[in-house]
């Protein structure tokens, strides 16, 4: 068997590392860690890192890690993964294996709390170097797919994740703890990365960081929402540079320890119960669809169209 105790950091793939890093820290209010092994490594508040950037001639997706739960050891999970049958290597203390959609994905040791006071809620913690401003911390992730079931088996069997909550037939989501999900898979038929998500504690602290981004030359690609499925307040902000979306989400819903998978009709009310659906360019990620939703054409009469064979 094998558990995770969380989400530990997403990897991304950036063309500039100077101008990648700085942008991330300036407009989402990250702050940098370090910089190691020609990576640049990022944070929210007081966490080791939950950003690693990764050069790369092709941006975007690169992994995402999770942590083992400390009843997990690291040998604990290589004899889970080969009792299965699942292929997987060894790179520094991370074991590294890939999912149905080739994504790959990173698992790291647990790494036990440095003090007692490490393990006390944020903002009971003494700092002297905490900066004002950015998001508390990371909370998930999110991917398109277009193989449901056996990225639903992959997560379920090889990783030990539990499915909160189904939107019909069309997407997953997955929790390891008692928030609604650290991962969702939405069917569009075809794969790619989606969004990171930033726990901003409440609205009024998303309203500054959209201010902010806004000053930046950044748009909401979505929202702000309130999520039938999960409960959370959500808005959704076009990152053209690194194909993907940020969410800046608050009030995720808390699972009781009996949960029981609950499957949601595919329709408005169950993505968005305060209006409406996201603009059909906020799964798409070519020029055509990120120039239609910057210039909002679709709300203002034109419709988007198919991408091109």
């Amino acid at each position: 068997m094998i558990r995770l105790a969380r989400i530990d950091h997403v990897g991304i793939g950036v063309r500039d590392l100077d101008e990648a890093a700085a942008r991330w820290c300036i407009q989402l209010g990250l702050v940098e860690r370090q910089r190691a092994d020609g990576r640049a490594f990022l944070a929210c508040d007081d966490e080791r890192y939950s950003l690693e950037l990764v050069p790369d001639a092709e941006p975007g997706y690169d992994h995402v890690a999770f942590e083992l739960h400390r009843e997990t050891t690291r040998a604990d999970a290589r004899l889970h993964l080969e009792e299965l049958g699942v292929r997987y290597s060894v790179e520094h203390d991370g074991l590294w294996l890939c999912d149905p959609d080739r994504r790959a994905i990173q698992l790291v040791p647990h790494r036990p709390a440095e003090s007692e006071q490490a393990r006390w809620p944020q903002h009971a913690r003494a700092s002297t170097s905490v900066h004002l401003g950015g998001p508390r911390r990371l909370g998930h992730v999110n991917h398109l797919t277009g193989a449901l079931a056996a990225n639903e088996a992959f997560y379920v069997d090889v990783l030990g994740m539990k499915v909160s909550d189904r939107l019909g037939d069309a997407g997953l989501w997955f929790h390891i703890d008692a928030e609604h999900h650290v991962l969702a898979l939405v069917d569009l038929g075809y794969a790619h990365f989606h969004h990171l998500a930033f726990d901003v504690v409440d609205i009024g602290k998303m309203r500054d960081l959209l201010d902010h981004l806004a000053r930046h030359g950044r748009w909401v690609s979505w929202g702000p929402t309130r999520h039938g499925i999960a409960g959370n307040i959500a808005t959704y902000v076009r990152i053209t540079e690194e194909p993907c979306h940020v969410e800046l989400y608050c009030d995720m819903e808390l699972l009781a320890p009996d949960h029981e998978p609950r499957t949601y009709p595919d329709d408005r009310y169950s993505s968005n119960t305060w209006g409406p659906l996201p603009p059909r360019s906020y799964f798409r990620f070519d020029p055509v669809a990120i120039e239609f939703e910057r210039e909002s054409w679709e709300t203002r009469g034109r419709v988007l169209p198919p991408v091109k064979a």
